[in-house]
């Protein structure tokens, strides 16, 4: 009995699996099929899909695929590798400090369960150093290296268990990037993952660029020999499906190398890998990579790789923040995870880093549960379920608030005051018959009476509450940053 696959074999037919009883569906299942390396002459591009010249085509076969949820699903983080390519790169300090958070969002069960690092620089060593002087099991640190002997000594050096090895699958990079043939390359990559199980060390294969690749005539040989490699060395090969330019589409009958569905299902079922030994890799080119990132959860992938606040290359990865909540959607609890610390990490970002989160960004940005509209506003006020996603002072620690207009009265101004400076329900609100707040509506009333039909923003809004009362404006920021 295969455990991680919950299969029991009924027979075998030299090296291919021909029927295996499920325990997922209860029926016997054909596993006869072989997939075979197809090397060839010339790259398939899949110029029907990519001319290049227009938008990438989404084509249907109405090939469908049964959802798998594993029993067991769990986060990974790149922010520390592919996210910080996007950005200035960190310091040791703001990396242990957001490592520390990533431990604390995760929760008891680990469900952020890896964060991988880069390990070029001594920078780069200092910071997994004084991460691990945290003492955490969760996230484990993980790294990511290129396919040289130096780099295999660092790995071993820094007594990293796992690292991240680049294997490009589509023909563009095989044949246009590296000048080789499929043959050729998996030769290389084959060599080079011997190369780090001989110094036992476990491999996560990146499969850079899958959704542009020949699926059965390169994806799934590889990943059968890459399994076949893990029983011989008896160690866990890791599957990244990477979905490097966004291309992938979560619609059920998508045609492949595109479809979400048919990638995951596909590496479980054709080449053996069990759903712990998958992971999801996507980009946010096509506006898709949750959406990509989920269907991967539901289609058998234990694991999707993220970034705090999405940031990565071009159009950036999946937020870390959003398949959290993602999680606590689909399994309707959040298994420990603190969701507060998603509010903490926005903050250090913006406060510590001087990262500037778009405003309008999902559970991070400062207007993401900001109502503007006078009418929504006037609900939100009687009763914030009306208007607001769900309860998010409770959940994220970030209460609701309304933005200032013509209409919002003395009490709108000081809902927004105290929410702003993150105030209300404590001993230090301000009451709406405060003369701060007098003072503030006498200044917007001011603006609309000249013939403003725009709300105001916070800035301008800072700027009256600092005319009015300087002192109080400079204590309201000290509990501001205290809170």
């Amino acid at each position: 009995m295969n455990e991680e696959n919950g299969m029991v074999t009924e027979a075998n037919y030299g090296d291919a699996r021909a029927l295996e009883y499920s325990r997922r569906t209860n029926l016997l299942e054909q596993f006869a099929y072989k997939y075979s390396l197809q090397d060839r002459d010339e790259p398939n591009l899949y110029r029907h899909l990519f001319d290049y010249k227009h938008v990438p085509k989404i084509a249907f076969n109405h090939r469908t695929v049964p959802m798998q949820t594993p029993a067991e699903l769990w986060i990974t983080d790149t922010t520390f590798r592919d996210g910080q390519q996007a950005m200035s790169p960190f310091t040791v300090k703001q990396i242990v400090h957001l490592y520390d958070l990533m431990h604390r969002l995760g929760g008891p069960r680990g469900l952020i369960r890896q964060s991988e690092f880069f390990v070029y620089t001594e920078k780069d060593r200092r910071a997994i150093e004084e991460c691990r002087a945290l003492g955490y099991e969760f996230p484990e640190i993980t790294s990511w290296i290129r396919a040289n002997e130096k780099d295999f000594q660092i790995i071993k050096d820094l007594r990293l268990s796992e690292t991240g090895i680049l294997l490009s699958c589509s023909d563009y990079h095989i044949y246009n990037k590296m000048g080789l043939t499929r043959s050729k390359a998996m030769d290389k990559y084959l060599g080079i993952v011997k190369s780090v199980m001989d110094r036992g060390i476990r491999p996560r294969c990146h499969f850079e660029d899958i959704t542009r690749a020949d699926f059965y005539g390169f994806v799934v040989p590889l990943a059968e020999a890459l399994q076949k490699l893990g029983e011989e060395y008896k160690m866990p090969v890791k599957i990244r499906c990477c979905d490097t330019m966004g291309y992938g589409v979560p619609y059920p009958g998508v045609a492949l190398p595109r479809s979400v569905p048919g990638i995951v299902y596909g590496i479980m079922h054709y080449a053996g890998v069990p759903s712990g030994m998958i992971e999801w890799h996507g980009h946010n080119d096509f506006y898709k990579v949750v959406a990509n990132a989920a269907t991967a959860w539901l289609y058998g992938s234990s694991s999707v790789n993220c970034s705090l606040l999405g940031i990565g290359e071009r159009t950036g990865n999946c937020p870390l923040e959003a398949m959290v909540i993602e999680y606590a959607s689909l399994r309707g609890t959040t298994d420990g995870m603190d969701l507060s610390v998603i509010t903490e990490i926005a903050r250090y970002f913006e406060e510590e880093i001087g990262y500037e989160i778009p405003p309008q960004t999902p559970f991070v940005g400062r207007n993401f549960n900001v109502t503007r509209a006078g009418i929504h506003a006037d609900g939100l006020l009687k009763d914030e379920e009306i208007y607001n996603i769900f309860d998010t002072a409770a959940i994220l620690n970030r209460p609701a608030t309304v933005a200032v207009d013509v209409h919002s009265g003395l009490a709108g101004i000081a809902h927004w005051l105290n929410t702003y400076f993150r105030i209300l329900g404590t001993e230090n609100a301000i009451s709406k018959q405060d003369p701060l707040i007098a003072g503030v509506k006498e200044m917007v009333d001011r603006e609309y009476a000249m013939g403003r039909n725009t709300v105001m923003s916070d800035h301008e809004l800072l700027e009256m509450v600092e005319k009015v009362n300087p002192e109080m404006y400079k204590k309201l920021h000290e509990l501001y940053h205290k809170a």
